[in-house]
């Protein structure tokens, strides 16, 4: 009979039709499905009557009967209303889970991995409107039944800052219920979902807690009550500037984040020399960070003046440390190379600094000596070496130079100056991120230990999202917990500034292969001088003198230039090549000139094996035009590889901001030829130019040599000959002392 009274006007005998009209509300029932999409039921009310959604009959039959009476009861249903209240829920984000069952699910992104929650979410954030709309939320009455909790959800939270704290102070709110925030930090912190509150109902923490707090709550510390270290400063400002806190802190300490209004500190009073304002405000961020006892990661491009900062630091620490009648020793590691770069930019800049460089064979071994010195400098491997001594002494300032060099968790390097002991510590380098982001985590360990985390939490939380699925907003909290500590400045940033070009002496220790061949043919020549200057003969011996000069040259450089069999290595190359990795992390064009052409060909070998994009101009070069077209057009090509004598005339060459100078020789006129190709018109860049000079030998010694004969040089020097014969035996037995 009801399908028949469903669809027909029957006249009925026996039995009573009574055709009922009501007024229906939209009820939804939520489907908790473990692992899958949780869903949506949606049902309509018509007075006793409950109808689902989708099959949109006009009217429904429900039969009653009582003994032998039966009632058939017709009810009117409004089937455009129901329409109407489903497209409601699909403006609101839901769509049908399949077209078979009309049940509902939230339309999410497939790659959205957390399904089985997400309509609680959805209801929970639409909750005023659905109860605006009429709609009712059904859930299960039996008590073995999960019960969930519906309304509104949000976090009230307050930063204070405290001495070395800052406190958090938060409540969570569900719906009506109010829960102290420290109740959800194993929740958040392991990703579960369900909270389970005092009345045994069920709320559901929204997804994008997990993100938001999870860093927060990672990094907090206490019993019963949230506190944050303060060099944690960056989350606190990150939660502000989402307008997820309340944050109250000193203005000084909010400073951190701009370095721009850093206050102002006095230069020290025997510093030679003047800091461009960029470099003051290094300097001025240097002592804001000491104030606070944070550690610092000053990250200017290369070429920008970090050791001169620096310096610039630690003579004003002595002079601060005298006037209270105090003294102060601070410690700089760095790699070998950069040793006498240090040495010369402190004689030249803080001349009053007592400087102790502990390397060398016959090195102290007892810690009370450097209690005599303003600076101890020393390198990488022997930090590892004597790291027992070093961990004896309490340093004012560690400072890592090139601190990449720590880089790898498990190496030595690191495992030995985590455990030096300093008031302070300060990191330098051009490139922080070498190849990982996971590079940074030992840099700011050291700096400031626990900021980043443990290291497993760090390859999880930030280097696997950033790196492997190319996370922004990982990224961006990464930038948010280190930027108050780093500060970095590149080139172009500072190009106002700079001035148009700006030279700088490089110096390089040779291996200890290298010196040995060195000094043996040094001997030979030596030798073969005196014997002459006895004999009378040395007027005659000038072209010898010259072919000398010429082969130790050659071996300051590399030895492979005059031995094809020799298998050691070479001081020079090996800082050339450590230099320019930095400048091409940087993202700069370099000109590499140098006088000769096998001393070219080993970098090109070494540019072969490494697969790093370069061209090459020589004497013998035919398309000239195309390879400085190359050069010029092609963002890839970062190298150019000229022979300096080649390199002399048509080149216009604007696209290099670095040039090096592989072998400074006598004649200074040949290698400002050399950096005009790029310094003329058409240049926007300011260019530094760096010339690597080898330590103790003849280039150190000519160089010394022709800053005495400058003018003497510039009028009548006009070749090689000319400056040998310029050159009186006093001169020769030095070159050769």
């Amino acid at each position: 009979m009801a399908p028949l009274i469903e669809k027909h006007h029957v006249y009925a005998e026996g039995f009573t039709i009574n055709t009922e009209k009501y007024n229906a509300h939209p009820v939804l029932k939520p489907i908790y499905i473990e692992g899958g999409t949780s869903q949506l039921q949606l049902f309509f009310k018509y007075a006793g009557y409950v109808f689902s959604y989708g099959d949109e009959r006009h009217i429904s039959v429900r039969m009653e009967n009582d003994g032998d009476d039966y009632t058939f009861h017709r009810i009117k249903r409004s089937v455009l209303w129901e329409k109407n209240k489903f497209q409601q829920l699909e403006q609101m984000g839901l769509k049908t889970a399949s077209s078979l069952f009309k049940n509902l699910e939230v339309d999410l992104p497939d790659d959205d991995a957390d399904r089985s929650f997400s309509i609680f979410e959805w209801i929970n954030q639409h909750y005023e409107v659905l109860l605006e709309e009429g709609f009712e939320i059904e859930q299960p009455e039996s008590s073995g039944q999960k019960r969930y909790v519906f309304g509104g959800t949000k976090i009230d939270l307050e930063v204070s800052e405290n001495n070395d704290w800052f406190d958090i102070n938060a409540i969570v709110y569900f719906g009506t219920y109010r829960i102290p925030f420290i109740q959800l930090k194993n929740h958040i912190l392991n990703h579960k979902k369900e909270f389970v509150l005092p009345s045994g109902e069920i709320a559901v923490i929204p997804e994008k807690w997990f993100s938001q707090y999870g860093n927060l709550l990672h990094f907090t510390e206490g019993g019963n009550h949230l506190k944050l270290r303060r060099h944690h400063i960056g989350l606190v400002n990150d939660l502000f500037e989402g307008e997820m806190a309340n944050v109250s802190m000193g203005r000084k300490l909010q400073r951190l984040t701009d370095f721009e209004t850093l206050p102002e500190v006095d230069m020290p009073l025997n510093f030679n020399g003047h800091l461009r304002p960029y470099q003051k405000a290094g300097y001025n961020w240097f002592h804001f960070l000491k104030e606070y006892h944070f550690g610092g990661c000053l990250a200017d491009d290369m070429g920008l003046g970090k050791t001169i900062q620096t310096l610039a630091l630690l003579q004003k620490n002595k002079e601060d440390a005298e006037a209270a009648g105090g003294k102060c020793t601070s410690l700089a590691i760095m790699p070998t190379s950069l040793i006498y770069n240090w040495l010369a930019e402190a004689k030249k800049f803080a001349p009053q600094l007592r400087l102790m460089v502990h390397t060398g064979t016959f090195r102290y071994k007892s810690p009370e000596v450097f209690s005599n010195y303003d600076l101890v400098i020393t390198t990488y491997g022997i930090s590892r070496i004597d790291i027992e001594l070093f961990k004896a002494y309490f340093f004012d300032y560690v400072i890592l130079d090139e601190s990449q060099n720590i880089k790898n968790p498990s190496s030595k390097s690191f495992q030995a100056v985590r455990q030096l002991k300093s008031k302070y510590k300060l990191i330098l380098s051009g490139t922080p991120v070498e190849n990982s982001v996971n590079d940074l985590w030992t840099q700011m360990s050291f700096i400031n230990p626990g900021l980043l985390g443990i290291q497993q939490f760090f390859m999880n939380e930030f280097v696997t999202p950033i790196e492997k699925k190319k996370d922004e907003d990982k990224a961006r909290k990464l930038q948010a917990l280190i930027k108050p500590f780093v500060m970095r400045r590149t080139k172009e940033q500072v190009a106002t500034e700079l001035p148009p070009k700006t030279e700088n002496l490089f110096y390089c220790q040779m291996s200890e292969e290298q010196s040995a061949v060195y000094e043996q043919v040094k001997s030979e020549y030596r030798n073969e001088l005196l014997k002459s200057l006895d004999d009378g003969t040395f007027p005659k011996k000038q072209i010898q003198v010259l072919q000398g000069l010429i082969k130790l040259r050659q071996i300051a450089n590399h030895p492979i230039m005059i031995d094809s069999e020799y298998e050691g290595d070479s001081g020079k190359f090996e800082n050339v090549v450590h230099t320019l990795s930095n400048v091409l992390d940087g993202g700069h064009k370099v000109l590499i000139f140098s006088q000769f052409v096998r001393q070219l060909n080993i970098y090109r070998e070494y540019f072969d094996t490494e697969d790093i994009p370069y061209v090459y101009l020589d004497g013998s070069t035919q398309n000239r035009g195309d390879v400085v077209k190359q050069f010029q057009e092609d963002p890839k090509t970062r190298v150019f590889l000229i022979s300096i004598k080649a390199g002399g005339v048509g080149l216009n060459l604007t696209e290099a901001d670095y040039v090096f100078i592989l072998d400074p020789w006598w004649n200074p006129a040949v290698e400002q030829q050399a950096i005009d190709r790029t310094h003329r018109i058409g240049q926007t860049k300011n260019v530094f130019i760096y010339k690597f000079i080898t330590k103790d030998s003849v280039e150190e010694k000519i160089l010394a040599l022709q800053q005495r004969k400058l003018s003497v040089a510039r009028a009548l020097i006009t070749t090689e000959e000319s400056f040998i014969k310029s050159l009186s035996v006093e001169d020769i037995k030095e070159i050769l002392g």
